[in-house]
């Protein structure tokens, strides 16, 4: 008789126990079919962690298989804890991007930290050294002081961890809208460096060979986490808290430094990082991919207190563990290594022939399942998607009031310098960071070379919601252009697809409009899907977020020597490349003046995106051009603003535009600096000014001229968000 007092198999049957869980009665029924008896506890939440959305995709997964995911550079993509590509001289850059939103919407500081704990561990368990870290955030207004309240908690979580972990936070997005109240996202991605004869897989195999945990002790910490995860989040949330985990970046550095010294071991057979759903997804998903068995004895698992039952070890999502299969035999070199980085360890069971998931605690079986059903048999979810009657009759924007939307568009924290928020953020741990936070993709050298690794982070949520297909290519688009603009190749992507709930059908008809046209940019850009997260029902009573899908996109700089000088001066020509439409559905002067997302049609070109990439990024390595920005939210006014904000340079530019057009978002137009003494000559490109030898700043488009100080557009820009957190309600 078990020495833990729970549930009997016919009080989860006969109470529905497992709705609790977040299992259907016909998602119940499968596991009754699949055991030949009905599940008892432990085996019960088993089912649930892994057939949960966050773990199984069971709702997502249709739309996943449409995406490119080989390519010329890719070495491994989806399937293991990172996409794995490679960069030349048997080097290889491993990245990944996930979210972790509903911890952070309940606990922001350690939701966010332990969700870069949580991406660090996905590049380390391939093999890699992480090299930087990017993210994501939405956020409701700054207006409301819940909001800013969310985002000091995630920001100083981000920072926390990566911080003291010693990796730097180098490039990111925020964006603001009240559609993110209560539901705010926070998207974190790392990017690692590795030799192709190190990368290791997640794989459990070779019978008897032994099953090793290390890290922190397990506790009762981040319990039925991943079913967190794929709830819609409402009042009864704050009551999971302890849904949360508890990050510690101290002990996540010295796993990072064992694991790293670990997969030098010519013994080491498999490894994978316990992340969502903890031991049962790491042990069950390696065993799944090895072909194999496993038994683990849970009696031997390090805990943190006394009476934790078998059902809590297995769902436990207590931070900085992995877990390693290792050849019988040589189990006490792995933990005398562990034990040189003051880390708990324990071997806790053997890899066997058996096809079967079981659990053993002193000799009493907890859990015997088939391994390949558990892992493979969640089931998939075609729904009905419908779409909306939208209204799509144009917004007038003929009386625009040019001084004033601009004033109050370039001072909106979505638009203004986020340099309070990374500042908190160590940018330069390492001393290999080239380009830092501000304006562009950061870039990372690749140490010993003269090399380096372009990334980028992008949403383009308004777009989405304004029109789903046009608007899921525009975010491959805007992170393809960001690379672009630094003179990266791009080489792949990874993509964190937040959204509401998928049973609702208009939601249903965003994921199948919107990934579509997303698949269609990654062929076209060639940049294959080689990792990724999907992240649905983020929802509140009041509504939905914004269809939000994310992109982690990296490029490979081969030789660094450009970027030497690559910086805008006094008295070099601007040019501005690619012609501007009255294109304002889902722009952010719609919001401003409208409120809502019009959903007037937009559309973009992608066969010119490649054509106008190539020529630029052309120009950037031959060293012609000094900057290269993208115009991207709030239009060609508020680029230039930015731009004249951030380097503290005054500029003098005309326009042939409208006053309105000044702030369309029109897609594919990039604004560059040349350099004294070169050319730069492609079509659709227009000299439109230059900058200044003081600090006047001038826009004029005929009808009106826009005239600033540079250094009053610095202290705005740089001014909005610390005096939106600052005020007091």
């Amino acid at each position: 008789m078990s020495k833990f007092i729970e549930p009997s198999s016919e009080e989860i049957r006969t109470e529905k126990l497992y709705k609790d869980f977040g299992l259907t009665d016909a998602e119940y029924d499968k596991v009754c079919e699949i055991l030949g008896r009905q599940p008892n506890f432990t085996e019960i939440g088993i089912f649930s962690v892994m057939w949960s959305e966050h773990c199984s995709y069971k709702h997502s997964k249709p739309f996943l298989k449409q995406f490119p995911t080989t390519g010329e550079h890719v070495l491994m993509g989806p399937g293991e804890g990172a996409g794995v590509v490679d960069i030349g001289d048997k080097q290889a850059v491993v990245f990944k991007v996930e979210s972790h939103n509903h911890p952070s919407a309940v606990e922001p500081y350690q939701g966010a930290a332990t969700g870069v704990g949580g991406i660090i561990r996905d590049i380390v368990s391939i093999g890699a050294r992480p090299i930087n870290l990017l993210n994501s955030l939405r956020f409701g207004e700054l207006t409301e002081k819940q909001n800013r309240r969310l985002l000091r908690g995630v920001v100083a979580g981000i920072g926390g961890y990566g911080n003291c972990i010693g990796i730097p936070t180098t490039a990111g997005e925020i964006e603001f809208d009240e559609r993110y109240d209560g539901n705010p996202l926070v998207n974190a991605m790392c990017v690692g460096v590795i030799d192709h004869d190190m990368v290791q897989k997640g794989t459990a195999k070779g019978k008897g060979n032994s099953v090793i945990y290390v890290g922190l002790k397990t506790g009762r910490d981040g319990i039925h986490g991943a079913t967190f995860a794929s709830e819609e989040l409402n009042e009864e949330s704050e009551s999971k808290r302890p849904s949360v985990q508890i990050g510690d970046p101290f002990v996540g550095k010295k796993l990072m430094e064992a694991t790293l010294e670990a997969i030098t071991y010519k013994e080491l057979v498999g490894i994978q990082d316990m992340g969502a759903a903890g031991l049962t997804s790491s042990s069950s998903e390696m065993a799944a991919k090895g072909g194999s068995g496993m038994h683990l004895r849970l009696d031997q698992v390090p805990v943190r207190e006394e009476g934790i039952s078998p059902y809590e070890m297995m769902l436990s999502e207590t931070q900085e563990r992995m877990l390693l299969v290792v050849e019988k035999g040589t189990e006490q070199k792995f933990l005398d290594l562990f034990e040189d980085h003051e880390l708990d360890s324990a071997v806790i069971g053997e890899v066997t022939d058996t096809d079967r998931f079981v659990l053993t605690y002193e000799d009493e079986v907890y859990a015997d399942i088939p391994v390949q059903p558990l892992a493979d048999e969640a089931p998939e979810y075609i729904l009905e998607g419908e779409e909306k009657e939208y209204n799509t009759s144009k917004n007038d924007y003929s009386q625009v009031d040019v001084e004033q939307t601009f004033d109050q568009l370039f001072t909106h924290p979505t638009i203004a310098s986020k340099r309070y928020l990374y500042e908190q953020y160590d940018q330069q741990v390492g001393a290999n960071t080239i380009v830092k936070p501000g304006l562009q993709s950061s870039v990372v050298r690749v140490e010993g070379t003269n090399k380096a690794i372009a990334s980028t982070i992008d949403g383009e949520a308004r777009y989405v919601f304004n029109q789903p297909y046009e608007g899921g290519k525009m975010v491959v688009a805007e992170a393809y252009r960001n690379l672009i603009a630094v003179g990266a190749k791009p080489l792949a992507m990874t993509d964190c697809l937040n959204y509401g709930s998928p049973e609702k059908k208009e939601i249903y008809q965003q994921l199948i409009d919107s990934t579509k046209g997303m698949a269609e940019a990654c062929e076209t850009l060639k940049t294959p899907v080689v990792s990724g997260n999907v992240s649905l029902y983020n929802e509140t009573p009041k509504t939905s977020i914004f269809p939000t899908p994310v992109v982690g996109m990296v490029g490979l700089i081969e030789d660094i020597d450009y970027l030497k000088d690559f910086h805008p001066s006094q008295g070099e020509e601007v040019y501005l490349v690619g012609g501007t439409r009255n294109d304002f559905g889902g722009s952010q002067i719609e919001k401003l003046l409208h409120g809502s997302v019009n959903h007037e049609f937009e559309a973009i070109d992608l066969s010119d995106e490649v054509a106008k990439g190539e020529h630029i990024a052309q120009a950037v390595r031959d060293g012609a051009l000094s900057h290269v920005q993208t115009v991207g939210k709030g239009g060609l006014l508020i680029t230039l603003a930015r731009f004249s904000a951030h380097y503290d340079l005054g500029l003098d530019v005309e326009v042939d535009v409208s006053d309105a057009q000044l702030f369309s978002e029109t897609q594919g137009r990039y604004l560059v600096t040349v350099k004294e003494g070169q050319s730069f000559d492609m079509p659709d490109a227009v000299k439109i000014g230059h900058i200044t030898n003081d600090q006047s700043f001038t826009v004029k488009n005929g009808s009106t001229t826009i005239s600033r100080n540079a250094d009053q557009l610095k202290q705005a820009w740089e001014g909005a968000i610390p005096q939106c957190m600052t005020s007091t309600d």
